[in-house]
């Protein structure tokens, strides 16, 4: 009481008490003051500091990525939600954010067709572009850039962005693509010549495997940002992470394709004629595409196992409704970055026999693993396929970088001699072209916009997020961060 009396006015020192009960007060007060003004009032002058949502009042830093490490000094962070982003960097008054980067009312934002054989989708469809025009940039598409993806002119149109032709797209100060730049067809040019000098593509590049792309790029002295190469483990950058919007999509499509091959129900039934058995679906790889793949079986009806070296998808392979294999040899394959890595010999042999005993009984096998910037692991061999029942169906949806079926041809639906349907085709999300552009744009659009303070375009090098796919800036080699 003494204390409350002191905070909210009352006398510090009263007759008859002692100097040293007065000190002990005093001192009491202002501990208490401590704890109850923010902690932004006991700060130097300068740049304010505040606390993040999501963070502590004590703690400046987020809590997803760090893991409580230390802050580091030169960055003072600062949380701006962008359309369901969010990035950190440093408080700054409206001055200061105008100093930041280049006005996006002065940038020109292009999105060209996409020229690669199969590919359907659209960088960024009508539904995104709003977003963009309302941040003050121009956008400007290719004519019959989103028809493909069920997105027409018109509609690019009435959501505020002007049509030109294929050049005029490229030579936007920002090129919104899907595929790596390639050769076109119908110009004879490569892509990446029609680029003007100081431009930013934002794009898939796959830089680990594509070194004579970068190169080409580097020389032409523009800035290239790899949407392939986010880092996947930072918690913000999920929003922007197009790799699992992709990966979800071709998991899910993965099944509805071998339900189309497989020449019964999936679901289990009674029926007058006679029981139905369900289908038995073994996943091999827990990650984004194979938990989608997963669950789409299951609702299917199918009876559902799988198998990750990762013993930490474990709970969520269960919690999707499929049953977990496991090898009799304690290995737990997490690698960097949320993928597997490469496992022992002794692992690799006890899998191999849990392959092969699978193989005999199940009906669809569908496989999910990647390494990155490595071929495709060899999973499923030519003598496993061997085992199968007639009418059984595998997916590789590993197919683009050599497969993790031995037996897979990349690109092709195939029947073997024995009677199993090889599924290996290289653009299962451009196979459903509306959703994977709505999705694929959402997650590019967010990401530019979460790139610099409200209304500007800009590089921030203390931005893991956009530091993790900076392949160039400027025709400066950039990668590896």
């Amino acid at each position: 009481q003494r204390l409350r009396s002191s905070i909210l006015g009352g006398p510090l020192i009263s007759v008859g008490r002692t100097m040293q009960q007065d000190r002990r007060l005093v001192v009491l007060a202002v501990l208490a003051a401590l704890l109850i003004l923010p902690s932004e009032a006991f700060l130097p002058a300068g740049p304010a500091l505040r606390p993040a949502p999501g963070a502590s009042r004590f703690s400046l830093r987020p809590r997803d990525a760090s893991l409580g490490a230390p802050l580091a000094p030169a960055r003072q962070p600062r949380a701006r939600l962008v359309q369901g982003g969010e990035r950190w960097a440093p408080m700054m008054s409206t001055a200061d954010a105008a100093e930041v980067g280049v006005a996006a009312s002065t940038l020109t934002v292009g999105i060209p067709k996409e020229v690669k054989p199969g590919e359907l989708r659209v960088a960024a469809p009508a539904s995104v572009v709003g977003m963009l025009t309302k941040e003050g940039f121009k956008v400007v598409v290719e004519r019959g850039a989103g028809t493909t993806a069920q997105v027409s002119d018109e509609a690019y149109e009435a959501a505020g962005a002007s049509l030109t032709d294929t050049e005029g797209a490229w030579g936007a100060d920002i090129v919104l693509k899907i595929a790596p730049p390639m050769e076109s067809p119908a110009t004879g040019k490569h892509e990446a010549e029609m680029l003007k000098e100081g431009a930013t593509l934002v794009s898939y590049i796959q830089p680990q495997q594509n070194d004579a792309l970068v190169q080409r790029l580097k020389g032409l002295k523009v800035t290239v940002i790899a949407m392939d190469a986010l880092p996947r483990t930072l918690s913000r950058a999920q929003t922007f992470d197009t790799l699992s919007s992709m990966a979800n999509i071709a998991g899910y499509r993965s099944v509805v394709e071998a339900a189309a091959a497989f020449g019964r129900m999936f679901a289990g039934q009674f029926t007058a004629a006679g029981k139905v058995p369900p289908a038995k679906v073994l996943v091999i790889g827990a990650g984004v595409a194979g938990l989608a793949a997963i669950q789409q079986a299951k609702s299917m009806g199918a009876v559902v196992r799988a198998f990750d070296v990762r013993s930490s998808v474990k709970e969520q392979i269960v919690s999707a409704g499929a049953e977990f294999l496991e090898v009799e040899l304690e290995e737990d394959g997490e690698g960097s970055g949320g993928y597997a890595k490469e496992m022992s010999p002794e692992f690799i042999a006890a899998e191999m026999k849990l392959f092969k005993d699978q193989c005999r009984d199940v009906d669809i096998v569908i496989t999910t693993a990647l390494i990155p910037g490595k071929p495709a692991p060899r999973l499923v061999t030519k003598d496993m396929i061997e085992v199968m029942k007639p009418g059984s169906v595998v997916v590789d949806l590993a197919a683009e970088t050599g497969g993790n079926i031995e037996t897979t041809r990349p690109g092709e639906i195939y029947t073997s001699s024995n009677g199993v349907t090889h599924i290996g085709l290289t653009d299962m999300p451009s196979r459903m072209p509306q959703q994977a552009s709505e999705l694929y744009g959402n997650n590019i659009v967010k990401f530019l916009l979460s790139m610099g303070p409200k209304g500007r375009f800009h590089i921030d090098y203390d931005d893991e997020a956009v530091r993790g796919c900076l392949i160039l800036d400027r025709g400066t080699l950039t990668y590896p961060p």
